[in-house]
């Protein structure tokens, strides 16, 4: 890579790190290295961090690193890390003003804890915000921008405005600004209903329990890898191509969820994506289906 850029950071309160390791930051823990990492210490900090960032610095913005792959060559540019930052949650106006670093249970539990129904899908999503209003991540029926009444954005220029779910194409695990330009999700205004709030702390309760049962969390992974293709479900197709416990190198598809790929040991990131691409190729050649991964990987191979 590049050698470093050096910002000037005089009067912003946050932290920038020089040759940070990703596998720190993602939940895969594997990956190269970024060659700069900000971690602001609010939303006023980041602000006046992108008004002083250079036009041309690339910069990636990541939450708790559960739907990223950082290639082992590593980033040439900036990363946001925007988990234990952005983290304000609170009531306004009847709705849930949440930001960016929120994660999704910490969500769905402030949501139940204010007599609201509706958030409860969120603990199912191994996430925070900005990333679940980037992808428009769901699970068990629900998807992120259901709830949501306007968002909260950064633009490169550091200027800070509020759209309205209008103002994007929104789709399954897809979301895009219909204008052109390179903004951040920092917050949105969330709206749940009213209703049983002691059946919804009874479903988060359930919902996590189904999720430990069903899915390897005590192995580094990157929650659901593959989009399911319309009508199907992508786990049942690589299930049914005989593909769980398949590895290369230290990256394996789980033997307790095949949609899942865990670190089992010394996992490069080399390794994840060669088993990601081996994974589509084996499903296309059996089945003609084509999975495209929801997984986000970023950065540059080792020459």
């Amino acid at each position: 890579m590049s050698g470093p850029t050096h910002f000037d950071t005089s009067g912003l309160r946050g932290e920038m790190l020089h040759g940070e390791p990703m596998s720190r930051h993602v939940s895969w823990r594997a990956g190269g290295v970024a060659q700069r990492v900000y971690q602001p210490a609010d939303l006023p900090d980041l602000q006046a961090f992108m008004q002083q960032v250079p036009a041309d610095e690339p910069l990636l913005a990541a939450g708790l690193g559960s739907n990223l792959l950082v290639r082992d060559g590593g980033y040439r540019g900036t990363v946001l890390l925007m988990v234990g930052a952005l983290t304000e949650l609170r009531m306004e106006d009847g709705m849930i003003y949440a930001q960016a670093g929120v994660p999704g249970a910490k969500l769905a539990r402030f949501a139940a804890g204010n007599n609201l129904c509706g958030a409860e899908f969120f603990v199912g999503i191994p996430g925070t915000l900005g990333g679940m209003l980037a992808m428009n991540a769901g699970c068990y029926g629900n998807e992120t921008w259901g709830a949501v009444q306007r968002v909260q954005v950064l633009t490169r220029s550091g200027e800070l405005l509020e759209r309205t779910p209008q103002e994007y194409d929104i789709g399954y695990r897809h979301v895009a600004l219909k204008q052109r330009g390179e903004e951040f999700f920092v917050g949105a205004w969330l709206r749940f209903g009213g209703g049983d709030v002691a059946a919804a702390k009874q479903a988060i309760k359930a919902l996590m329990e189904k999720r430990s049962a069903s899915q390897p969390l005590q192995m580094p992974n990157a929650g659901s890898v593959f989009r399911n293709p319309q009508g199907e479900h992508a786990a049942k197709l690589i299930e049914g191509c005989g593909l769980k416990g398949k590895r290369v190198g230290g990256a394996q598809v789980s033997e307790k969820h095949a949609n899942f790929i865990v670190n089992a040991g010394g996992a490069t990131a080399a390794d994840i994506e060669e088993l990601i691409g081996e994974v589509q190729a084996t499903v296309r050649k059996q089945t003609g289906i084509n999975l495209h991964p929801e997984v986000k990987i970023v950065g540059e191979k080792v020459k």
